[in-house]
């Protein structure tokens, strides 16, 4: 495992590679730390690198560095349904939860949500409400809502949503 900081527009952020994909994606302070990774890049972290400048810069809409989230079982159908959520659009956590044949696990796909280790490549702040509201993001709402208007091209980049 290796470990860089990505200084992006939502605060500074800790990528994590094992050589082979991406590993973690974490905010400062992230409620559910992982373990610390020795400083240094790889193929892996400059291609993560890359992606994020044309994602933050409204050029990117769909990543490709692979990925290695480690999880349950369930918690991996989660977050491979997050990344069927395209750019720009919002699901609720019942539709989620439907979309993995699990429409009772509404709550259990929350949960899973808040673990996603590799956050914004793997899209858990496109999930909303019922209700329409953004709720419960590890990293805050400010960064929920800076993300979902980025993606609808309504965010201002020199604005830090940390």
């Amino acid at each position: 495992m290796i470990s860089t900081i990505y200084e992006s527009p939502v605060g500074p952020l800790t990528l994590i590679s094992d050589g082979a994909a991406l590993a973690h994606l974490q905010f400062e302070n992230p409620r559910y730390a992982y373990a610390p990774a020795p400083k240094g890049s790889d193929a892996i972290l400059d291609a993560a690198r890359r992606e994020l400048d044309l994602y933050f810069a409204g050029k990117l809409t769909m990543f490709s560095v692979p990925v290695a989230p480690q999880g349950t079982a369930f918690q991996r159908r989660v977050w491979a349904a997050l990344q069927a959520i395209p750019y720009g659009a919002t699901r609720t956590y019942g539709a989620q939860a439907a979309l993995i044949d699990a429409p009772k696990a509404v709550r259990a796909v929350g949960l899973a949500n808040g673990r996603n280790p590799i956050s914004i490549i793997i899209p858990c702040h496109r999930v909303i409400g019922a209700s329409g509201a953004l709720t419960g993001y590890g990293g805050g709402l400010a960064r929920k809502r800076f993300l979902l208007e980025l993606e609808q091209g309504q965010a201002r980049l020199s604005r830090q949503a940390s």
